[in-house]
C-alpha cells in the first residue's frame, strides 16, 4: 500500500471542495482527512467505505489500485 500515491488520489478526487465538507459528509473530523492526504495514516474500513461512496470509486481503486 502505498500512502503517498494513495494521499494524492484523495486530494484529487476531493477537488473543489474543503477537508471540512468531506470530512463531515463521512463523518470524521477534519484532522483525520489531513492526515489521510498527507499520507501519516490509513483511515479504517468504514471511512474507506464512506470516502469510496462520496467519490464514486471503489475501495480498491483508491486505495489498492497501483
Amino acid at each position: 500500500m502505498n500512502r503517498a500515491l494513495i494521499a494524492k488520489r484523495l486530494i484529487r478526487l476531493r477537488g473543489k471542495r474543503t477537508q471540512a465538507e468531506v470530512a463531515k459528509a463521512v463523518h470524521i473530523s477534519k484532522s483525520a482527512l489531513s492526515s489521510y492526504e498527507s499520507g501519516t495514516r490509513m483511515p479504517r474500513d468504514e471511512v474507506k467505505v464512506a470516502l469510496s461512496k462520496l467519490y464514486g470509486k471503489s475501495v480498491h481503486e483508491i486505495f489498492f489500485a497501483q
